[in-house]
């Protein structure tokens, strides 16, 4: 402070007391004109779906408050604060909804500011199934996608038995053996494919997505059925009671994942063992439409990959089968623009099936949108019943569908497996049809040219049977037409 008593010369009196004016004026000034300050340390905090806890700074020259946007799984230590920093807990409890959630907070100061901090959490509906991963070992797995698909020869579905709710004999088949692994390989197919169900019925600990034990080493003993017998397999997770397949939606997209996630993390553990005589598929005919849904498909795949991957072993190598969107060529051709990624190079293929035309392979009575065909092909058609020829779907129709194919997938290094294909015969008493050895030839012919042209293609066939062509009780051939038909199809 100034005393102007001691000073000397009185006339120096207005001069200092000028200068002290505009310097308290200048500093009042400074003050009042400070700009206003809120800042935070992040702006968007990803928290694991166990759970955890999270700070955050806050700076701010006044005073600031929020709101807990999320107090239902979000904790937060303090909702006020004063000028200067502040440091912001965050504890968020574990995600077992099956669903990400998300909040944002909204922090607002008392001079006009305001930031927002956007907080997200993945979800974890069930425990990690890879607890114990091996390092990459690539013994007996050299071949690449297109090297194993040149093994494939003819392939063989065991239908109707490990996709059952009810276990392998839940749909009336009886429990396959290792003859008939023999007896199939004996008639001429190299491959088969195992639809199989885990989810449906074969959980032992349903809120954990724990696989029955019991069901995981009977599914082994299966596969080790066909690779000790030289046969190539397909294993798969199966229609399952539509938990995939029908749920390619972004409201299920999170529990799905979770669910594929744990299943594949656990069937990969223990088949981690076979050579590359084994493929995975991760799924069977997933219900994908329009360019969205295939988007949420492939994240269905790519959780499929990652989680094989994983685990490590041979599994690092393992040739990997996705499905195109319902398994349609033509959806497939038009929507399946990009594959997943897959950290090692050229060991995915991609499926497809065909039942072309379904009024004549699978139909079994009129609908509403089309009669039921008896007769189809060139050379094949009935007088005797013409109303019941085909009139969509003959020759040229496979030879379309199996280009796309070829110039989608093949051509460019990717091989396509033809993972179900078939036409059965109608008999008994229920819509026989009149000429029936016009029928009976023309499903031969179908199979026939069928399989024929999908190998010419480069597409890789597995029959469908439910245990129709061949009787799994004492290995003998039911049906010798369907059987010389695909067999000499497939030289």
């Amino acid at each position: 402070m100034i005393h102007l008593r001691k000073l000397k010369n009185k006339a120096q009196v207005p001069v200092i007391l000028l200068v002290f004016l505009i310097l308290l004026t200048s500093f009042c000034k400074k003050k009042e004109t400070a700009s206003p300050q809120l800042n935070i340390s992040s702006s968007e905090i990803a928290f694991l779906p166990e759970g955890g806890t999270a700070n955050v700074t806050v700076t701010s020259n006044a005073k600031w408050n929020t709101k807990n946007p999320a107090d239902s799984w979000l904790q937060l230590d303090q909702v006020t604060g004063n000028e200067g920093d502040t440091k912001l807990k965050f504890t968020v409890s574990a995600n077992a909804t099956g669903v990400s959630r998300s909040a944002v907070l909204v922090i607002a100061s008392d001079n006009g500011q305001a930031r927002r901090l956007t907080l997200s959490q993945a979800s974890n509906l069930f425990p990690s199934y890879n607890t114990s991963p091996k390092a990459p070992d690539q013994t007996g797995m050299n071949s690449t996608a297109v090297q194993l698909a040149s093994k494939l020869h003819l392939g063989w579905n065991i239908g109707n038995t490990m996709e059952s709710p009810g276990g392998e004999s839940g749909w009336g088949n009886p429990q396959i053996t290792e003859s008939y692994i023999k007896f199939v390989k004996q008639t001429g197919f190299n491959a088969v494919r195992i639809p199989c169900a885990w989810d449906w019925k074969h959980l032992s600990d349903r809120q954990k997505a724990t696989i029955d034990p019991a069901w995981l080493n009977r599914v082994k003993e299966v596969v080790k059925y066909c690779v000790d017998n030289d046969m190539y397999v397909l294993l798969n997770i199966h229609w399952d009671g539509g938990w995939l397949e029908n749920n390619i939606n972004s409201i299920k997209k999170d529990s799905v994942n979770a669910k594929q996630k744990a299943l594949w993390e656990q069937i990969a553990t223990s088949m981690r063992d076979f050579d590359e005589h084994l493929m995975f598929a991760s799924a069977n005919e997933p219900a994908a439409d329009n360019a969205d849904q295939v988007a949420i498909l492939n994240g269905y795949h790519q959780t499929f990959i990652n989680a094989v991957r994983s685990t490590g072993g041979r599994n690092s190598y393992r040739v990997l089968v996705v499905q195109g969107p319902g398994t349609d060529p033509d959806k497939t051709n038009n929507l399946m623009n990009t594959l997943p990624t897959d950290q090692v190079a050229g060991r995915l293929m991609v499926e497809v099936h065909n039942y072309t035309p379904s009024q004549f392979t699978i139909l079994d009575n009129d609908a509403t949108w089309g009669k039921m065909f008896y007769y189809w092909g060139t050379g094949h058609h009935s007088t005797i019943q013409p109303d019941r020829n085909a009139t969509w779907g003959e020759e040229s129709e496979h030879i379309r569908i199996f280009g796309l194919m070829k110039s989608k997938f093949i051509d460019k290094g990717i091989p396509v497996i033809l993972g179900e294909y078939g036409a059965y015969k109608r008999g008994g008493t229920k819509n026989v049809p009149l000429d029936l050895a016009a029928h009976n030839a023309s499903v031969d012919y179908w199979n026939n040219y069928v399989t024929r042209q999908a190998i010419q293609f480069g597409l890789k066939p597995f029959f469908w049977d439910t245990g129709n062509a061949l009787d799994r009780r004492n290995n003998t051939v039911l049906d010798q037409g369907t059987i010389n038909a695909l067999v000499t199809g497939g030289k």
